[in-house]
């Protein structure tokens, strides 16, 4: 059974060293005992990833039983004509459908969040309608969501100001994090914290822990 990634630069593979940006999909290995398949790629939107073949690629790769993830947003929302609940959604739909169609399983994600914050501090919302398009196609097709804007919002809240330093430790082009830093990009740490909880949803959805032995009844007291 493959794992097959297919998103944009959020998702992407990236170096391993520590030395730049990173997707989450880049570290997923290190997760699951499955083999990877990761074709995302910087830049992309729903439309690009079909124009340039790596959709049809994905395609051709999957045998039945395979996890198919799909991970868009970050780029889809900078553009009108993929408007959340227009293409963005189509493109998804057609997709999950090509997907089952293989006989594949597919699985969506929210967008990960930005670390953006206003003048008072507040974690801003920078994806807008994009998230609940994807939990709608979700719910409508019966497909599974894999729920990371809510848990990036979460995670950069719980480190707070370590936020940044842990989890964006590189700087936009051409600048140190101390003068403008990439706060969409992860480093190590934020891609595995993120690829951590991709592989325990994905262990929930295949239902891989279903049928062990509760150990509740050996810790219960009288």
């Amino acid at each position: 059974m493959t794992i097959h990634l297919a998103g944009d630069s959020t998702v992407a593979p990236g170096p391993l060293d520590g030395s730049g940006v990173i997707g989450w999909g880049g570290v997923f290995d290190e997760f699951t005992d499955e083999l990877v398949a990761n074709r995302a790629i910087g830049g992309a939107t729903t439309d690009s990833f079909v124009a340039e073949g790596r959709w049809q690629a994905t395609i051709d790769a999957i045998e039945a039983g395979d996890v198919v993830v799909l991970g868009f947003g970050h780029n889809d929302q900078k553009l009108e004509e993929l408007a959340a609940d227009g293409r963005y959604t189509e493109n998804l739909e057609r997709f999950v459908t090509e997907v089952r169609d293989r006989g594949g399983i597919p699985v969506l994600t929210t967008s990960v969040e930005r670390l953006l914050r206003d003048d008072a501090g507040a974690l801003r919302v920078s994806h807008g309608s994009y998230p609940r398009a994807v939990r709608r196609l979700g719910h409508r097709l019966d497909v599974p969501v894999i729920e990371l804007t809510a848990f990036t919002r979460w995670l950069y809240e719980w480190l707070a100001e370590e936020a940044g330093p842990v989890l964006f430790p590189h700087g936009k082009p051409d600048h140190s994090p101390e003068e403008a830093r990439d706060t969409t990009h992860f480093g190590l740490a934020g891609a595995r914290a993120v690829a951590s909880f991709v592989a325990q949803n994905l262990r929930a959805i295949r239902g891989q822990d279903d049928h062990h032995e509760p150990l509740g009844r050996w810790v219960m007291q009288p």
